[in-house]
């Protein structure tokens, strides 16, 4: 149930006929391991913990450095040399008590990923390496586990959502292979800070409609946005049956 300050803190939210009391109740529910905490799992972060997502998984094995502050706003000056998790858990805990906060610090490899994706209902990847983004599909797609990607660098943006729950559904391995460890990060090629912002608000958005159960999640659809000239592109996406990791799941 939801106690009357529940009702109170999400009345806008409620308002809306789409989530109303009963998707309120999915989002308190709701287990969600956001992987990486910067420029990308800030705004996600922020804002499900804002809208009553009831338990957040926050893996991060990083501190907090200054040139990280113009775009992980969920970090400030005083959390420079913290533990991004430690960093994020002070802010969130401030912002909504009533979230229960289960902290990750340590680099997960196959087995600790699997244990961690197994105990969410949802995946966010908010990291910025292929590695580690193919990881995070292989288990999401091992466990039946829906994923929200996001990725930003310089002035460009995507983003989509991969459910292994749907048949027609790819993975992220069907839309970029193996990808290239030589592709910049953030910390080479720059990025700009509402970049990130956008693109993680987004990837927030779809994992409110995934867990409330409202609107279109972007599945089989992948959004570009040319932060440049602030434009936005939709391309659609087909599963790959010969795929390498969730090709076998449909077979």
């Amino acid at each position: 149930m939801l106690s009357d300050q529940e009702l109170l803190r999400y009345s806008r939210q409620i308002l809306l006929p789409q989530i109303d009391v009963e998707g309120q109740l999915r989002l308190k529910q709701g287990r969600v391991l956001i992987v990486g905490l910067g420029g990308l799992g800030s705004p996600v972060a922020l804002y499900l913990a804002a809208a009553g997502v009831g338990e957040l998984h926050l893996a991060d094995f990083d501190s907090v450095d200054l040139t990280n502050l113009q775009r992980q706003v969920i970090h400030d000056s005083h959390s420079v040399g913290v533990l991004k998790v430690d960093s994020a858990m002070a802010r969130l805990s401030v912002l909504n008590p009533e979230v229960r906060l289960v902290p990750i610090t340590r680099a997960l490899d196959e087995d600790s990923l699997a244990t961690a994706v197994a105990a969410v209902d949802l995946v966010l990847d908010c990291t910025d390496n292929f590695g580690t983004r193919e990881a995070v599909n292989a288990a999401c797609v091992a466990a039946g586990k829906p994923l929200v990607s996001g990725a930003a660098i310089r002035l460009e943006g995507q983003l989509s959502v991969f459910d292994p729950r749907r048949d027609d559904s790819p993975c992220y391995h069907c839309l970029y292979g193996h990808g290239s460890e030589a592709e910049l990060t953030c910390s080479e090629a720059g990025v700009v800070g509402p970049l990130v912002g956008l693109v993680g608000s987004l990837q927030a958005l779809e994992a409110l409609k995934l867990l409330a159960g409202f609107g279109e999640p972007m599945v089989g659809r992948l959004l570009l946005v040319d932060a440049l000239g602030t434009r936005f592109r939709e391309l659609r996406v087909k599963r790959d049956p010969a795929c390498a990791v969730c090709g076998s799941r449909h077979a």
